[in-house]
């Protein structure tokens, strides 16, 4: 079994996020969970550490530290209360086995499976597998929120669809679209970093760059197709940015897919959508994350 690839690196960079607990301590660590895998974090534990929960996550050495700490910096004001406490160079720490088995295929909804690549053909019979390589961008299919667009973008595709990817992160949602039948992908991430995680991800699941066009973007800046089936697995800020625009990249009965947002959410995201001209279909939950699959309210 092979360690990751691109973690040739002989260190990692570790960064300790601390955050003074409230009542709701699961809560609590969910919210430095997700700032920990949106970030990139390939690995991480809890400490406590005077009166803080402390989240110490790992992220690839071979990656640029001052390109990192910018990421963090652009992410910390959507996760109040969450301060970086330290950062440091870990020397010669060991991901090999015991790290890759920590991620098991996982089934999403009734047809699809999402695994690392060391897991290829173990997926169920009937079951559409999904290769991700878990790695320093957003979207592995281990998280809720992943798993709750997975699921809402599931029955939505069609035969021949175009699905536009807001946030690709690592490309999970319009790879999964693609393997479901869409036939051309537009993803847009902000961090120019996740591209090649993305194209890696593309290859494991034999997917054609000749059907995606893959790009730096921020939200629907400078987009002009209109899709099918359009995802977004991202926080509440930039989903709300982004909803006014959302009508203008839709086809007249497509559909639009929102996730990375939590129950609390939900009723602010609501009632911004119906402004927005659009209308719930679907909501899923899992844990304290909702998403929403949404269309033209009069399509």
């Amino acid at each position: 079994m092979e360690p990751f690839e691109g973690a040739a690196a002989n260190y990692w960079w570790t960064v300790d996020f601390g955050l003074t607990p409230g009542e709701n301590r699961s809560w609590d660590e969910e919210r430095l969970l997700t700032l920990g895998a949106i970030s990139g974090a390939i690995g991480s534990e809890f400490l406590e550490e005077d009166g803080k929960l402390v989240l110490r996550a790992d992220y690839l050495g071979s990656q640029d530290i001052d390109a990192l700490l910018e990421r963090l910096k652009t992410l910390l004001p959507s996760f109040e209360g969450i301060t970086v406490l330290r950062k440091q160079k870990t020397e010669n720490q060991s991901w090999s086995t015991q790290h890759l088995e920590s991620f098991p295929p996982v089934n999403v909804g009734r047809s699809l499976t999402v695994m690392a690549p060391w897991h290829k053909n173990k997926a169920e019979d009937g079951r559409i597998p999904i290769y991700i390589y878990p790695s320093s961008a957003f979207g592995t299919g281990y998280h809720e929120s992943t798993r709750i667009a997975l699921e809402l973008l599931e029955d939505a595709v069609r035969q021949g669809d175009t699905i536009l990817d807001v946030g690709t992160g690592t490309g999970i949602l319009f790879i999964a679209a693609l393997k479901l039948g869409a036939s051309h992908a537009v993803a847009r991430d902000l961090d120019p970093t996740t591209l090649d995680e993305v194209r890696r991800n593309m290859n494991l699941n034999a997917i054609s760059a000749n059907v995606c066009d893959i790009d730096v973007g921020n939200l629907l800046n400078g987009v002009e197709i209109q899709a099918n089936v359009l995802t977004a697995n991202i926080l509440l800020t930039p989903n709300l940015t982004m909803l006014p625009d959302v009508k203008r990249v839709l086809k007249p009965k497509g559909c639009a897919v929102f996730s990375g947002m939590t129950e609390m959410e939900r009723g602010v995201f609501l009632s911004a959508l119906s402004t927005s001209g659009l209308t719930v279909e679907r909501e899923l939950r899992a844990g304290d994350w909702w998403g929403c699959r949404a269309r033209r309210a009069h399509a």
